[in-house]
């Protein structure tokens, strides 16, 4: 079966063919996007959850530990499989054979050992029995209808009732222990059925879905033709923006240099222009200021001469007032600053020449690269009809190759396989729930021995505890009484018939589960089983690796039984898992190496020339050496600056104005401090009039001044560095262009080559994970050995004789106790003398009366 698959899986990978199909939807970017692949969750779970029975598997699962504490013996196995056993009789003489004997005796001494106390039990039992059953038919081991007395008698059978009722609870336990196990294996395999048909419908999907997914690999090829085949008809558009993205890296910061210099010159003119008309307003007013000052001032002293200025307290006000007279006078003196007309003169000349056009002229040649491209790409158009060709070639070749394998056939004879397997299941699995129920009948009736033997202890506990009189002599004792002794006694025969039978099918269950759990269970759920199976020359002394040799027809390559499983069990694709590559390498197959070969050629032949783009003609450059030279530089700056930091007046003339109107209101009321009031509102008025707009025009020369200052700062480095910039972009397009031409059209072939890429390596990587998944493989061996095997079978197997033999161990005690309690139930034939008071008894019996000698004057033992 698994040669059959490998190769029908093998059949199905080569089975690639060329649909024209369209994709799901044109990515935007050059990554294309294939979609998912198609693909159906599995329903097979082999995660098993027993419930709370779980307790008890642990329980037993500790036990066996207990038993067999040593590890997984993989070197012993390995050994042991490697040895020729049997051939002739002189191999089990040999040393080495001795040696690995012994080591396994060694390492199953746990279980030999238990097993043989089990089967010593087997054996010895009966033997007790019979025995037990002639010494009482001789009137021995409690077989003599007799009772001697003794003070502590009421505790021997307190004693004996508390352990035998001890012993049958734990018994109880035991077979309730068993029979669960019991009924839990007969419930799993009632379940079972819907786990292998939930199997069978995912080796179905993988069988049925495989195809399908190999198709829909195959028709996403078209998503690479198509996306191949338009970046070939807009070759123009795209190899020109790349070309032109390249080449901007030094154009455009060349261009948007010249174009700030452009920007520059119009700027300078508007400085220069509004320097000369600020320093033109500045020197009228400066001089209508000085003017109205020097008025004020007249005024001022006029006022002084008053006569009221020469009394006592006036004089001292009028005196300070007329020295501070000399502060009422012009600070900035702008009537020397050099004028900036020769500047504007030039700066107007170089304007002359709109360079903002010049440069925008330089945008539009450069932004024209793709239609250039495009124009000088005519031959590659003519060549895509040819490249389409070879595209369907690639597409012709495969199906043609494709063509040639049974792939059909194969999936047929699989899916018959499949559906004669399942068929087969549905036939016997009947007959297996039959079987099942013969085997739950006979576990069924195991435990009704122990629990016919529980029933006697019972019933002999509760009749003779409950019909028990301690003022009853033992010849005199109740029906009820006697009746529960006897039951203890039916009891402790029963058990010496069945506990012998139960021990044996403990002893075999114990092995044959115990065994399979240390040896397979265990080490399968840590993989150590893979381990072993894969040992080289192990399964086949002429195969180094033996699954690589059934699928692969290889025994070399290292395909293990754990990588497989492993690989499945995280849901990988079977081409991986395998290693189908050994047997058809489709990465060979998807190299984009011969495919894109005659493409390349192709695009190799475009030839671009790009030297009819110019990005600043001579006059646009001497346009900017001309301003260079414009004298803006030689400004006189400082001169300007200086003024310009200076205040309009000498002093404030509003705190000149308020300190005026302070001293008029020191002064006596009358003229003069109306007089001086008056001229402090007019030095008020010439300030908000004169030296408001002065100042403002002061702050635009400054703005202007400083602007000019800046531009001029190295105006002739700068200038020669946009030139150099601009030539030197200039000489790129028209002497390197070709190099970068031809980078960039190398990576747009490689654009295109990489749509293959792409395509090849998401379809490895689909077929690595997503196609064929093989999963339902893990699956099935997960349910044949982890749930089956392991978690219905075995643990239930385990867990069954775990509690029947807890049961059988306990019936000695049981037993024991049961024969000693029966003589303080049962009724007697004879006694020994009673001091009974109370009854008027004078403490003797006659002997006549019991017909025996009375044995209390000649023996103070006591006898069974």
């Amino acid at each position: 079966m698994a040669g059959e698959l490998c190769f029908l899986l093998l059949s199905l990978f080569c089975g690639i063919t060329i649909s024209e199909v369209q994709p799901l939807y044109e990515p935007p970017s050059q990554t294309l996007d294939f979609g998912y692949v198609p693909a159906r969750v599995y329903d097979t779970s082999t995660y098993f959850e027993p419930g709370p029975i779980e307790i008890l598997f642990r329980l037993v699962h500790s036990f066996l530990y207990l038993v067999q504490p040593n590890y997984f013996p993989q070197d012993l196995i390995k050994k042991l499989a490697q040895q020729n056993f049997g051939s002739t009789p002189a191999d089990y003489q040999k040393p080495e054979n001795i040696v690995l004997a012994l080591q396994a005796v060694y390492y199953e001494i746990g279980f030999l050992v238990s097993a043989t106390l089990g089967l010593l039990f087997v054996l010895l039992l009966p033997l007790v029995g019979l025995c037990f059953c002639m010494c009482r038919c001789c009137d021995n081991c409690g077989g003599e209808m007799h009772q001697r007395q003794k003070k502590n008698a009421d505790c021997q059978r307190n004693c004996f009732a508390t352990i035998l009722f001890v012993a049958s609870f734990v018994i109880s336990i035991g077979v309730l222990i068993a029979y669960a196990a019991n009924q839990h294996l007969t419930n799993q395999v009632k379940g079972a059925k819907s786990l292998v048909t939930s199997n069978f419908k995912d080796l179905r999907i993988f069988l049925n879905d495989t195809p399908g997914q190999i198709d829909y690999l195959v028709s996403q090829y078209n998503t690479t033709k198509r996306r191949a085949l338009s970046d070939l008809n807009n070759v123009g558009p795209l190899l020109g923006n790349r070309v032109q993205e390249q080449l901007g890296k030094e154009v455009r910061p060349a261009l948007d240099a010249a174009l700030t210099m452009a920007g520059a010159i119009r700027e300078t003119k508007e400085a220069l222009e509004n320097v000369s008309v600020s320093v033109e307003v500045l020197q009228e007013g400066t001089e209508g200021l000085q003017g109205n000052l020097t008025e004020v001032k007249g005024h001022l002293m006029d006022t002084l001469t008053d006569p009221a200025c020469a009394t006592a307290q006036a004089a001292s006000i009028c005196h300070a007032i007329s020295n501070s007279l000399g502060q009422l006078d012009i600070h900035a003196n702008f009537s020397r600053l050099p004028g900036v007309g020769p500047q504007l003169a030039k700066v107007n000349e170089v304007l002359k020449i709109d360079l903002s056009s010049l440069v925008q002229k330089g945008y539009a040649a450069f932004n024209n690269t793709p239609d250039l491209v495009l124009n000088q790409t005519r031959n590659i158009l003519s060549a895509v009809p040819y490249i389409k060709n070879v595209l369907e070639a690639i597409g012709s070749n495969i199906t043609a190759f494709t063509k040639t394998l049974p792939v059909q056939k194969i999936l047929a004879d699989f899916a018959l396989y499949l559906t004669q397997s399942e068929a087969y299941v549905e036939d016997y699995f009947p007959l297996v729930e039959q079987y099942d129920f013969y085997r739950w009948l006979c576990c069924l009736l195991v435990c009704c021995m122990v629990i016919l033997i529980l029933v006697f202890y019972y019933l002999g506990l509760l009749c003779g505890t409950c019909g028990y009189d301690k003022n009853a002599t033992p010849t005199t004792r109740g029906c009820i009484s006697n009746t529960g002794g006897n039951f203890l006694m039916a009891g402790v025969g029963f058990s010496f018939l069945f506990a012998w039978a139960l021990m044996l099918i403990v002893v075999v269950a114990f092995v044959a589960g115990g065994n399979v759990e240390k040896l397979v269970c265990e080490p399968f759920e840590d993989k150590t089983l893979f381990k072993i199976l894969d040992t080289p020359y192990l399964l086949n002394w002429h195969w180094k690796h033996y699954l690589s040799g059934i699928i692969l027809k290889n025994p070399n390559i290292n395909l293990t039984f754990e990588k497989v499983y492993s690989d499945c069990k995280e849901n990988k694709g079977i081409y991986t898992s395998l290693r189908l590559e050994h047997l058809f390498d489709i990465y060979e197959f998807l190299n984009v190496s011969m495919y894109t070969e005659e493409i390349s050629l192709k695009i190799k032949q475009i030839n671009i020339n790009l030297s009819n783009i110019v990005l600043l003609d001579e006059e646009g450059k001497e346009n900017l050496l001309n301003f260079s030279f414009s004298g803006i530089n030689e400004i006189n700056f400082a001169a300007y600056l200086s003024e310009i930091n200076k205040s309009v007046t000498k002093v404030d003339l509003l705190s000149f104005a308020n300190d005026l109107e302070a001293s008029a209101d020191q002064l006596p009321k009358g003229a003069l401090e109306n007089a001086l009031k008056g001229h402090a509102n007019r030095i008020r008025m010439i300030h908000n009039q004169q030296v408001i707009p002065l100042e403002q025009a002061m702050s635009a020369l400054n703005q202007n001044i400083r602007l000019l200052q800046r531009t001029s700062s190295e105006l002739s480095g700068k200038v020669r560095n946009v030139i150099s910039a601009v030539e030197h972009a200039q000489f790129l397009i028209s002497n390197n262009a070709s190099s970068v031409i031809v980078e960039e059209t190398k990576r747009y072939m490689d654009t295109i080559i990489g749509y293959f890429k792409q395509y090849a390596a998401w379809v490895k990587e689909s077929i690595t994970m997503e196609v064929a998944t093989c999963k339902p493989i893990a699956n099935v061996i997960d349910t044949a050995v982890e749930v089956f095997l392991c978690s219905y079978v075995t643990d239930s197997l385990n867990l069954f004789w775990f509690g029947l033999g807890g049961c059988t161990v306990f019936l000695i005690p049981a037993i024991i106790c049961a024969v000693r309690l029966a003589k303080y139930y049962r009724r007697m034939d004879t006694e020994d003398v009673y001091d009974d008071l109370e009854n008027g008894n004078n403490g003797y019996h006659k002997e006549n009366l019991y017909g025996i000698h009375n044995p209390i004057m000649t023996s103070s033992s006591e006898q069974w």
